[in-house]
């Protein structure tokens, strides 16, 4: 069984308290014994100096220094210490030459004997390099096991903690984690409670955020089917209609009927088609053949190929543009866009109306506007006009024909071209359609 991450931050987390906790026993234990040692040589010290002052008194009672000389037990009785500790003490006479005592202990230690401001000798003493007595030994390793039971009840202390704290810092992970399972597991509408800003919180936000973008996309898809699978069903009704009417015999096979039957295939054919540009679109496989090019000649040619079908609906167009608006673009996919929101304004118009073309340029942007009069459409549905097979069915219904592509395909066009376009009410009274495309430079073509 692999150890998960849990287990992994606690042994982490512990490993290094424990190191910590072992250098600081150690460390412990080093300044002890060497701050013991220095403590109990500074005690020694302050009696180095109190043993100064006695053998002055003495020396000046005896005239001397024979009352001590070569007899270690009458130097014992002044140190008042024991045999061990005597032994590290030397008397020197004021010719610094040796009176009793280790003679090892000379150039440690010392301090003057001086009687009537005259120095008459010096009392050194060896450096204590270790414990000299039992007392201090057992004291020092009561200190020392006091210290490992220390960082023992540190490491115990820190595991615990170590413990919380990996627990505490991966719940957002965990939460994440199984958030992502559910995700792949299909169910798009799992979001994740974001309860920190810190790199898991950002962690938790682009999770949601990509949550709901899978949403909206499978939302999206279904609804796509949906649309397409209605779409084709109504012109093959009409079709497999018309052909059982045919071989029926109730309706003759004529001119007419197989009029019927080719516009009902040309529908068809152009949802198909459409449906084709928008996948290449999608996947940016839509071909552009981009150059720089002067879109007032592409705007009088999509209005006078649709001059006669909007005068047949008896709607007056009117255009204007003064000058040239060079973009840097495809030629035919412009064209296809301008014709596209003709189309539309010319078979959702209420008969009699208006359509006015306009172009302009405002300094590093083109601006053509599409305009139509009655009906309008209502302002919750402008935003949606260019999602796929979206209707605003209260005015431009289904009746008028059309599979609700056209202003999809004219979005990819015009973000293909860096631009945009949108979607507004109309001074006329129906629908204005904008599209803005970056300026470009004539000379650069």
């Amino acid at each position: 069984m692999k150890a998960g991450i849990t287990l992994k931050l606690f042994l982490a987390i512990l490993a290094a308290a424990s190191v910590a906790a072992a250098a600081m026993a150690l460390a412990t234990r080093w300044s002890f014994q060497s701050g013991f040692l220095g403590y109990l040589s500074q005690v020694e010290s302050q009696r180095l100096d109190a043993l100064s002052t006695a053998l002055a008194d003495e020396y000046r009672r005896n005239g001397g220094w024979d009352f001590v000389r070569g007899d270690y037990s009458r130097l014992r009785e002044f140190v008042a210490a024991s045999a061990q500790l005597t032994q590290r003490f030397t008397l020197l006479d004021a010719r610094r030459s040796l009176v009793v005592g280790n003679p090892e202990s000379s150039g440690a230690a010392e301090r003057p004997i001086i009687v009537d401001d005259r120095i008459v000798g010096w009392i050194a003493r060896a450096p204590l390099r270790r414990l000299s007595n039992a007392a201090e030994e057992a004291f020092q390793q009561e200190q020392l096991r006091a210290a490992w039971v220390i960082a023992a009840f540190a490491v115990a202390l820190a595991g615990a903690l170590a413990l919380f704290l990996a627990r505490v810092f991966l719940l957002p992970m965990k939460r994440v984690a199984d958030a992502t399972h559910r995700l792949a597991g299909g169910n798009y509408a799992t979001r994740v409670d974001v309860r920190s800003s810190d790199e898991l919180g950002r962690l938790g936000d682009d999770f949601n955020r990509l949550a709901e973008t899978l949403e909206r996309n499978e939302t999206l898809r279904r609804r796509f089917m949906a649309d397409v699978s209605h779409e084709l069903r109504t012109p093959l009704a009409v079709l497999s209609a018309e052909l059982e009417a045919i071989e029926d015999g109730v309706r003759p096979l004529d001119k007419g009927s197989l009029v019927s039957l080719r516009n009902e295939v040309g529908a068809l054919s152009k949802l198909v088609n459409d449906l084709n540009q928008l996948a290449l679109a999608d996947v940016g496989a839509l071909a552009y053949r981009k150059q720089t090019v002067d879109v007032v000649p592409l705007v009088e040619q999509a209005v006078e190929s649709y001059r006669e079908r909007l005068a047949a609906r008896g709607l007056e167009l009117e255009s204007a543009w003064n000058g040239q608006a060079p973009v840097y673009g495809d030629t035919d996919r412009l064209l296809q866009m301008f014709r596209n929101l003709l189309e539309n304004s010319a078979r959702y118009t209420d008969m009699g109306g208006r359509v006015r073309v306009a172009v302009r340029r405002d300094q590093d942007r083109v601006a053509i506007d599409f305009d139509d009069s009655a009906p309008g459409v209502p302002p919750d549905a402008l935003p949606r006009l260019f999602e796929r097979f979206f209707r605003v069915d209260a005015s431009r219904s289904r009746a008028n024909g059309g599979a609700g592509l056209g202003l999809a395909l004219c979005r990819s066009i015009a973000d293909a071209h860096g631009g945009d376009i949108r979607a507004e009410h109309s001074p006329l009274g129906g629908l204005r359609v904008r599209v803005v495309l970056p300026a470009s430079d004539l000379r650069a073509a």
